[in-house]
């Protein structure tokens, strides 16, 4: 017997559900919003329960429908969880007045945020899940490595109807060290996949411990893993942790959006965006992601 409960988390500051939504980010790839963002993870902190979320704005909070496999499974602990695990994910764990007030105070930022005032950074479920999709996604487009997630999660994860449509997670840690092959994915990438649920299982992948480390010390760690170098390294600080304020300033998409913003037609480098990015603090990562989902809506 499946098992469902509702909570809600609060937004501060200008949001819209529905920018995170269609912001195409890894494996999410929806251009149109029905009013409900779902989400299937693996829950924090241990990853050892799938859980289906269905997300809706409610004026200044989110509500929240958690459906879990079995009954009995989400007690108030896990349900606070999961709560603060998707609230992160949907950038709702930051003070948006905050964020709101900076960009009115830079004439170049106040133009980016009226394009899309509700606008957050979507991330990565949990780092575990991030690594995953590093490793599935390594050498390979972004629309290839989707329909191989889901082939992923249809195998060994667990499949959810959230809203009417079926939404599926990828493998628990425990699972996911049951994968022999996966059609579609060389052979040399499974070890990879068993040394990053070994990992999760251990804990060195929890999000909360990563999350409070040095950028720099947190991304050496996920190097140890094998087959994870800088770039995928830096996705899941960036990306997966929770940080408003890591700047990406080597990454050729994110140079080229602020290129764009500020009108510098021979490009950025990483010294120039790292001396751009002064300004924004404490959300030089919202920005920057920003600059890049947002920064083609502007007009000259």
């Amino acid at each position: 017997m499946s098992s469902t409960r509702t909570t809600t988390i609060p937004v501060t500051g200008p949001y819209d559900l529905g920018e995170v939504a269609r912001m195409g980010f890894g494996h999410r790839d929806e251009p149109a919003f029905d009013g409900v963002l779902r989400l299937a993870l693996c829950a924090e902190p241990d990853l050892a329960l799938p859980v289906g979320v269905e997300v809706r704005q409610q004026g200044a909070r989110l509500g929240l429908t958690v459906h879990a496999p079995d009954d009995g499974l989400l007690d108030d602990e896990r349900l606070a969880a999961v709560a603060a695990q998707v609230a992160r994910v949907v950038s709702a764990d930051h003070d948006g007045d905050a964020y709101a007030a900076l960009c009115a105070r830079d004439p170049v930022l106040a133009r980016l945020h009226a394009a899309a005032p509700g606008f957050r950074p979507a991330l990565f479920h949990s780092a575990y899940e991030a690594l995953v999709w590093a490793v599935l996604s390594a050498r390979r487009s972004r629309a290839q490595a989707i329909p191989l997630r889901e082939r992923l999660g249809e195998q060994l994860g667990t499949t959810f109807m959230l809203a009417g449509r079926p939404t599926v997670a990828v493998p628990t840690p425990a699972r996911l060290q049951e994968l022999t092959a996966l059609p579609g994915l060389p052979a040399d990438r499974v070890p990879r996949l068993h040394a990053i649920a070994a990992a999760a299982a251990e804990g060195r992948l929890d999000t909360g411990r990563l999350r409070a480390l040095p950028p720099e010390e947190a991304a050496a760690e996920l190097r140890q893993l094998p087959g994870i170098g800088p770039f995928s390294a830096s996705l899941v600080v960036v990306r997966a942790l929770g940080h408003a304020d890591v700047p990406a300033t080597e990454e050729s998409h994110g140079q080229q959006a602020v290129a764009r913003l500020y009108g510098f037609d021979a490009g950025v480098d990483a010294a120039t965006l790292t001396r751009i990015a002064e300004g924004w603090r404490p959300f030089r990562t919202w920005v920057q992601v920003a600059a890049r989902a947002v920064g083609d809506r502007l007009t000259t």
